[in-house]
């Protein structure tokens, strides 16, 4: 058993890299080696990053300005959170159709990406593409609009069931919440409250008061007023201030618990215990200060996140599916490729742009297919998108004479002549070797040698480095175990 100050391995180094940032670069390895688990944390945490707004003048550019900062990222742990609050805050430029808007949403996953959730919950209320997205910008007193009342509930906050499997709301407070959001309107990414068209409980009396969890949430049969601070404006902060107060068949915080075990999904691997969770957020307090960055902290210094590290892809090894875009990331980071042009694209192989290999993939920034982000894990693989990930991984190796260069003396020794150390310098550059088995290895020896035929390579080569040292690199990152971390 660890904790906070458990000495790191060099493996657990770059296991923490590659679940909480973009991928282990050789640096960022060498920064946090020697550290304990609490000051590796402490030192992603702590890195800067400069405000970030994808704008642009059409959805492309702003898509291609999003990647590019994702792969110069100098702060990569919040720009991996901003990927997760993007799925969990789930809008899509399909129905927002504004470039504006959805620069502006994503401007506020990223500022709010490691600070405290009960502002960023009340800050989401009110950002424009999602009152678009959700309807809010459609919800009148005379017929309120129920959409953003119900996702507010089951995909932010509450969830529909708590971990227990039991019930957290019921249709009475959507249709309760949905009163505090009518009249709702936006001007120049700017929320506002049209008076005239708030339902106030005075105009009308027949939908009772305006009271929330009578059967759920722990607030005993009367429920929990969202007028309490007034009508009007206040309601929405309130209703949010008694979602963050409601607890579950077991009598604990359900946000804390739900969005915590959410994040160890995203960070370590899919069905937590528990007993994990409720640790986790009893060393984080995060079911009263709401603080997000402790929350992270907890995650990434308990024995959960660093059960599988430096172990084989296996049965027996809890790994997770690198998401679409951690896939092209942090293979452009470890290889230290840029990415350029209008559209930005590989010159090489297929020769398409970065986002027509993300949509093959099934991801594309800012077009998530619904209000319930994308499927993870298992869902990422297929035979199509596994061919689109082997393909991403041949056109970036077969970039030869333009910009991003594929330069792989930047990453190895090309005075190596031994096959094994040349498999062991390639899954070193891309920070596979603790993962792959014994056999993986002895396949891409046989893949150089032509199966033992030749007994060293000339590197400095052209020919030999364009097609045998290429094709490794290519190899290893169709393997599982770059696909998976």
């Amino acid at each position: 058993m660890g904790d906070q100050n458990t000495l790191l391995t060099t493996a657990e180094v770059r296991h923490l890299l590659r679940r909480a940032a973009l991928g282990p670069t050789p640096s960022e390895v060498d920064q946090l080696a020697g550290l304990t688990r609490g000051q590796a944390a402490d030192e992603l945490l702590s890195q800067q990053s400069k405000r970030f707004r994808p704008g642009g003048r059409d959805f492309q550019k702003a898509h291609d300005k999003w990647l590019k900062f994702l792969v110069k990222a100098k702060r990569p742990l919040q720009s991996r959170m901003t990927l997760f609050w993007h799925d969990h805050f789930s809008v899509n430029f399909s129905t927002v159709n504004d470039v504006n808007r959805m620069a502006e949403y994503v401007r506020r996953l990223h500022v709010h990406a490691l600070g405290n959730f009960a502002d960023f919950v009340k800050d989401m209320n009110k950002d424009p593409a999602m009152m678009d997205f959700l309807d809010t910008s459609k919800n009148r007193a005379a017929i309120p609009n129920e959409n953003y009342a119900r996702e507010l509930q089951e995909l932010f906050t509450l969830g529909v069931n708590d971990l227990l499997g039991q019930p957290n709301y019921t249709q009475d407070d959507i249709v309760q919440i949905a009163r505090a959001f009518t009249g709702w309107r936006y001007d120049d990414n700017l929320a506002y409250l049209d008076t005239d068209d708030h339902d106030y409980e005075a105009d009308y009396p027949e939908r009772g008061p305006k009271a929330i969890y009578q059967t759920t949430g722990g607030f005993g049969g009367g429920g929990s007023d969202f007028t309490a601070n007034g009508e009007g404006e206040p309601e929405i902060d309130t209703v949010v201030d008694i979602i963050l107060q409601h607890t579950d068949s077991q009598g604990a915080n359900t946000v804390a618990r739900r969005t915590t075990h959410r994040l160890i999904e995203f960070l370590c691997h899919d069905s937590p215990p528990l007993a994990a969770v409720d640790a986790i957020i009893a060393a984080s307090g995060f079911d009263s200060n709401w603080d997000i960055a402790a929350l992270v902290r907890a995650i990434l210094v308990h024995d959960v996140f660093y059960e599988t590290a430096g172990a084989p892809v296996g049965p027996s090894a809890r790994k997770s599916v690198k998401w679409p875009i951690d896939f092209v990331v942090s293979t452009m980071r470890l290889l230290k490729m840029k990415v350029k042009g209008r559209p930005a694209w590989i010159p090489g192989g297929d020769y398409i742009s970065l986002r027509d290999h993300l949509e093959n993939m099934g991801q594309v920034l800012m077009e998530p297919p619904s209000v319930f982000g994308w499927n993870w894990e298992n869902a990422w693989l297929s035979s199509g998108t596994l061919l689109a990930r082997y393909s991403f991984a041949r056109d970036i190796v077969s970039v030869r004479y333009d910009n991003p260069l594929f330069k792989p003396e930047l990453l190895m020794s090309l005075s190596l002549t031994d096959p094994g150390d040349i498999v062991d310098a390639v899954t070193d550059a891309l920070v596979v070797t603790d993962q792959i088995t014994g056999t993986e290895r002895q396949a891409l020896v046989d893949y150089l040698t032509d199966a033992g035929a030749v007994s060293s390579l000339d590197l400095t080569d052209e020919y030999t480095r364009n097609n045998k040292l290429h094709g490794l690199f290519a190899l290893v990152m169709q393997l599982p175990a770059y696909q998976l971390q």
